[in-house]
C-alpha cells in the first residue's frame, strides 16, 4: 500500500495536473462542454497507454542503449527540474495549436508533450526499471493509472473547475506544483549521484 500511495502522489505531481488543466482550457476555449468531455476521455486513454508502455519496456530500453539506472536518474531529474523552473516562470510550452479540430489534440499536444513531457518520460523509465518483483510492478502500475484517471477526471470536469477557481487560481496552483516538482527533481538527481559514486 505504501508503494501505491508514494507512486500515486509522485506521478500525480510529475504530470503537472494543474498546468495540464490550464493548457486544456486554453486549447478548448471555444469548445462545448460535450466536446471537452470527449477530448478528456481520449487524452486520458492516450496517457495511460503511453505511460504503461514506458514503464514496462524501460528496462529493455536501458539494456539496448547500455545506460545505467543512476545515469538516467541524473538526466531525468535534470530535465524534470528544468520543467519545474519553466512551470514556475510560466514559460512552459502552452500547447497552442491554431485552428485544428480539437479531437486531433488528444495525443499531440495534450498527451505528449503537455502531460508526458521529457522529464515525465525519464521518470517513467526509471520507475519501471526499479520494480524488482511482480507485486511492486502491479501496485506501481495501478497507482500510475489512478493518478492519470484523477487528472482525466479534472479535465472531464474542466468547465466546472474553471468556474470555481478561475484562470488566475489555476496559474497560482500551477506555480506551487512547480515548486514541488523542483524538490522532487533535486531528490532524484541526488539519489543518482549518491548511488553512482557509491556513497
Amino acid at each position: 500500500m505504501d508503494i501505491f500511495i508514494a507512486t500515486f502522489l509522485k506521478m500525480f505531481f510529475i504530470m503537472t495536473p494543474f498546468f495540464v488543466l490550464s493548457v486544456f482550457l486554453t486549447v478548448t476555449h471555444e469548445a462545448t462542454a460535450k466536446e471537452r468531455k470527449a477530448l478528456a476521455v481520449k487524452v486520458t486513454i492516450s496517457v495511460i497507454i503511453m505511460s504503461l508502455v514506458l514503464v514496462f519496456f524501460g528496462k529493455h530500453i536501458f539494456a539496448v542503449f547500455g545506460i545505467t539506472l543512476d545515469a538516467f536518474r541524473i538526466g531525468a531529474g535534470a530535465l524534470l527540474f528544468l520543467s519545474a523552473v519553466d512551470l514556475i516562470k510560466g514559460n512552459k510550452d502552452s500547447g497552442k495549436v491554431g485552428d485544428k479540430d480539437i479531437s486531433q489534440l488528444a495525443v499531440v499536444p495534450l498527451a505528449i508533450p503537455v502531460t508526458i513531457g521529457p522529464g515525465t518520460i525519464g521518470i517513467l523509465l526509471v520507475m519501471g526499471a526499479t520494480f524488482n518483483d511482480t507485486s511492486s510492478m502491479v501496485m506501481g502500475s495501478l497507482a500510475l493509472i489512478s493518478a492519470v484517471l484523477v487528472i482525466g477526471f479534472m479535465l472531464y470536469a474542466s468547465s466546472i473547475i474553471e468556474k470555481v477557481i478561475g484562470k488566475q487560481g489555476l496559474l497560482v496552483i500551477s506555480k506551487i506544483t512547480g515548486l514541488f516538482l523542483s524538490a522532487l527533481a533535486a531528490q532524484i538527481v541526488f539519489t543518482g549521484i549518491k548511488n553512482f559514486l557509491g556513497l
